[in-house]
C-alpha cells in the first residue's frame, strides 16, 4: 500500500483542477461595482452607461476587453476627462470580483464668447469673401452639459453681427427608473441683412439689404428618446417652422426660394431617427462602428404649403490597426422620396454640416439625392498631455491630453439634380477629392484640422477645420 498517499495526491490534483476548468469555463462574477470620483454626476448616470452591470457573469478571456470598451463608453458622455476602471477586490476561490470606477469630471459649464464666421468653413471666408469682418457673428454661448448630474444639458445662444440669433435648448436623457425616455424642448429664432438665395457654377450667390432685416426664421420643437440599450437610441422630433424673407428675393431674384414666389413659409416637420453608435470616441473615431437612419416630413398638411418627404442613412467603421495606425471609411446617402421641386434652401446636398468633401471647400452642389463615401487612413505619431499647471484656474481642465496624427483622406461624391441642373454644373457626375492632413485632438473631442487637399478640377489647396464639440 506504499502508494495510496500518491493515488490520493493525483487524485486530488485531478479534482482541483476539474474544478478550477468549470471556475473559469463559468467565468468571473461581478460582485460588485464601487464608483469614485463622481463630484456632480449621479452614480446611476455612470452605471446606465456600462456594459457590466453587478450580478453578470463574464468569461476570463473577455474581462479585459470589456472592461476597456466600458472606460470608451463613459468617456463619451463626454462628461468626464478620464475614466478608468481597475480590480478593487478579487476573490480566487469563487472567482468574485469587486471593480472599481473612478472617474475625472470635466468641466461643465462653458460660457462662451462668440468670434465666429458666418460662411460654411474658414477659407470660403478668407478667400471668396475677401476676409470681410462684417461677415463674422459675436455674442455669447451658454452651455451647462450636466445641470442636474443626470446628464441633462441647458444651452442658450445670443448672438450679433452678420446673423442676429436667441436660441434656447434643454434635453433630460432619464425621465424613467430605467433611464431608457428621455425629451428635449428646442427654440430659436434667426434674422439676416443678407440671403444667399441662389447657386451659380457652385458657389452661393448673395444679396444684401443694409434697412432691416432681410430673412427671418423661427422655429420650436419637442422630441422624445428612446434608449433601450448602450448602443441604440430612436428619436422622435416635432418641429414648428416659420420663415420669411424680402420681397426684393421672391419676386426679383428667386421665385423658388420659397417655392411659388412666396415670401412666407409655416410648416410643420415631423423627424425620425436611428442612430447606433459603438465608436471609442464618437468625436473622432480611432475604432469602433455606427449607423444612422433618418426619415424626415415636411409639411404635415396643417398650412399646405409644403411638402417634402427625405430619407437618410449612413454607416462608419473604423479599423485600428496597431497602436499608431487606424483606417476608417464612411457612407452617407439622402434620398428625396417626393420628386418635385423643393424650396431653395430645402435643397442642400454637399457643402454642409456632415456633407462634406476634401478638396471642394470653395462649392456647394444642390440636388435632391447624394451619396458620399470618405476613407481615411491615419498615423498618431505623438500623444501627450499638456499641463496648464496655476495658468488654469479650474482644476478640471489643468491637464490637457492632445493627440497629433497625420491623415490620408480619399473621398467619392454623386449628387442627383434633376432640376435647375443649368446652374448646378457639379450635379450629376462623380466627384473626387483627397490629400493630406494634420489633425491635433485637444481633451478628448476638440479638433483642430490643416489640410493640403485637391479635387477632380485639379484644384488644390490649404485648408483649415475647427471642431469644438459643445
Amino acid at each position: 500500500m506504499p502508494f495510496r498517499p500518491a493515488i490520493l495526491l493525483l487524485f486530488g490534483l485531478g479534482l482541483c483542477c476539474a474544478l478550477w476548468g468549470r471556475s473559469a469555463e463559468g467565468g468571473v462574477l461581478i460582485d460588485e461595482i464601487s464608483i469614485s470620483g463622481n463630484k456632480r454626476t449621479k452614480a446611476a448616470v455612470i452605471r446606465r452607461e456600462m456594459l457590466i452591470q453587478e450580478g453578470d457573469t463574464i468569461p476570463l478571456g473577455e474581462l479585459s476587453a470589456r472592461i476597456s470598451r466600458c472606460e470608451e463608453v463613459i468617456m463619451n458622455t463626454g462628461l468626464f476627462n478620464r475614466a478608468k476602471i481597475t480590480y478593487k477586490e478579487w476573490e480566487g476561490s469563487t472567482n468574485r470580483v469587486h471593480l472599481l470606477v473612478t472617474v475625472e469630471e470635466g468641466w461643465y459649464i462653458f460660457p462662451v464668447p462668440i468670434f465666429e464666421l458666418a460662411d460654411r468653413n474658414f477659407n470660403v471666408w478668407w478667400v471668396d469673401q475677401g476676409r470681410a469682418l462684417d461677415r463674422t457673428n459675436y455674442g455669447l454661448h451658454f452651455a451647462h452639459i450636466n445641470v442636474s448630474g443626470h446628464r441633462d444639458k441647458l444651452k442658450s445662444t445670443i448672438k450679433y453681427g452678420y446673423t442676429r440669433k436667441y436660441s434656447l435648448f434643454y434635453e433630460r436623457p432619464y425621465l424613467n427608473r430605467s433611464k431608457t425616455l428621455g425629451a428635449w424642448v428646442d427654440a430659436g429664432y434667426w434674422a439676416n441683412r443678407e440671403v444667399n438665395y441662389a447657386t451659380r457654377e457652385g458657389k452661393q450667390v448673395f444679396f444684401r439689404k443694409e434697412d432691416g432685416f432681410l430673412y427671418r426664421h423661427f422655429s420650436g420643437s419637442l422630441g422624445l428618446a428612446y434608449r433601450p440599450d448602450i448602443f441604440g437610441t430612436h428619436r422622435l422630433e416635432l418641429e414648428y417652422r416659420d420663415t420669411r424673407v424680402g420681397a426684393e428675393v421672391t419676386e426679383e431674384l428667386n421665385p423658388d426660394y420659397l417655392l411659388e414666389g412666396r415670401s412666407r413659409l409655416r410648416s410643420f416637420r415631423l423627424a425620425y431617427q436611428y442612430v447606433y453608435e459603438n465608436r471609442d470616441a464618437a468625436a473622432y473615431p480611432w475604432s469602433g462602428n455606427f449607423a444612422f437612419a433618418a426619415a424626415v416630413k415636411d409639411g404635415l398638411g396643417v398650412f399646405g404649403q409644403r411638402s417634402g418627404l427625405t430619407v437618410y442613412g449612413g454607416y462608419g467603421h473604423y479599423f485600428p490597426m496597431g497602436q499608431r495606425w487606424s483606417f476608417g471609411a464612411e457612407a452617407r446617402a439622402k434620398y428625396s422620396v417626393i420628386r418635385s421641386p423643393q424650396p431653395y434652401r430645402e435643397n442642400r446636398a454637399l457643402g454642409f454640416g456632415n456633407y462634406t468633401l476634401h478638396g471642394w471647400e470653395y462649392y456647394i452642389v444642390d440636388g435632391l439625392d447624394l451619396g458620399l463615401l470618405k476613407t481615411a487612413l491615419r498615423f498618431r505619431f505623438w500623444s501627450f498631455d499638456f499641463n496648464f499647471g496655476k495658468l488654469m484656474p479650474m482644476q478640471a481642465l489643468r491637464s490637457m491630453p492632445v493627440r497629433l496624427q497625420l491623415a490620408l483622406n480619399n473621398d467619392l461624391a454623386f449628387v442627383n439634380s434633376p432640376h435647375n441642373r443649368a446652374d448646378n454644373p457639379f450635379s450629376n457626375r462623380l466627384l473626387w477629392g483627397g490629400g493630406l492632413g494634420l489633425e491635433a485632438v485637444f481633451y478628448y473631442d476638440k479638433v483642430v484640422r490643416i489640410e493640403y487637399s485637391l479635387n477632380d478640377l485639379l484644384e488644390k489647396g490649404l485648408f483649415l477645420h475647427f471642431s469644438m464639440n459643445i
